[in-house]
């Protein structure tokens, strides 16, 4: 009991989900796995870069209404959120697939697949009232962006720095424990109930990356992609408690510098003034 839980409080390495250590699937199987990921994760960035384009970075939710607004947050997260949570979605589905056959397997697929994008879309409900609070007060006081924008570093790095943090990321990277405890979920709805508690862990560990999206814009492509990688890397990687501590660090100092360097704000820019003229 001693060793369980002090690995549970020790951010040591530990093998990726997928790694040698990891043996959630066989090479075969993960090999065309991680196939149909890119064969979906792939056209939602194109369609997001598409949207992206046409739209540019501006404050707030740019003036679109909730529903496309929610559209266009589930694309994105598909993009960004698919490739890091592969292996426990793939673990899932191939125990769904020995269990049924048929539209059964296709049904309780889709699911679990539901029961995660609808946390993300709950999520992204925040994301929208925060977005237009935020659009709000700075086409009211342009001068405003610089503050928000700190705070929302500042409240990024303090999330990457917390223990809720950890307790999430350590779920999404050694999800062995909970995929057995989610073999013991009861109908009705278990798939569903899977995805929405699995998602949960997901928005969980990456609410504070997330947050940076306010000063850096909603439909910054640059961010979006960085941020991906840096999810991406932190759940796969032996390393990646590691990297979350140094993207929480690297947030803070951002927060010093935002109220200074407007290039760190593009989503929060509008008519802003200098810092000369406030």
């Amino acid at each position: 009991m001693r060793h369980i839980r002090s690995s549970l409080f020790t951010p040591a390495r530990s093998p990726a989900p997928t790694g040698a250590g990891g043996g959630l699937l066989p090479a075969r199987d993960l090999a065309v796995a991680w196939l149909l990921v890119v064969l979906i994760a792939v056209p939602a960035w194109a369609l997001t870069i598409g949207q992206a384009r046409d739209m540019g970075v501006e404050p707030g939710t740019m003036g679109m209404a909730l529903p496309l607004f929610l559209l266009l947050w589930v694309t994105m997260m598909a993009a960004m959120m698919l490739p890091s949570m592969a292996p426990v979605a793939i673990t899932w589905v191939r125990g769904i697939g020995r269990q049924s056959s048929g539209w059964t397997r296709t049904v309780r697929t889709a699911g679990f697949v539901c029961g995660y994008l609808l946390v993300w879309t709950a999520f992204g409900l925040l994301a929208y009232a925060a977005l237009a609070y935020t659009g709000g007060l700075v086409d009211d006081r342009p001068g405003a962006g610089r503050w928000i924008g700190a705070a929302a570093f500042l409240l990024a790095g303090l999330y990457q720095l917390g223990p809720l943090k950890y307790v999430c990321l350590r779920h999404c990277r050694d999800p062995m424990g909970h995929l057995v405890r989610y073999a013991g979920f009861r109908q009705p709805a278990r798939d569903l109930r899977v995805g929405c508690h699995h998602g949960a862990y997901c928005v969980g560990c990456c609410a504070g990356l997330m947050v940076v999206l306010v000063p850096l814009g909603v439909m910054n492509v640059a961010a979006m992609a960085l941020l991906a990688v840096v999810i991406f890397v932190e759940k796969l990687w032996s390393r990646g408690a590691w990297l979350g501590r140094v993207v929480g660090v690297a947030f803070l100092v951002l927060a010093v510098l935002a109220p200074f360097q407007d290039w760190l704000l593009p989503g929060l820019q509008g008519s802003m003034p200098s810092m000369d003229d406030m």
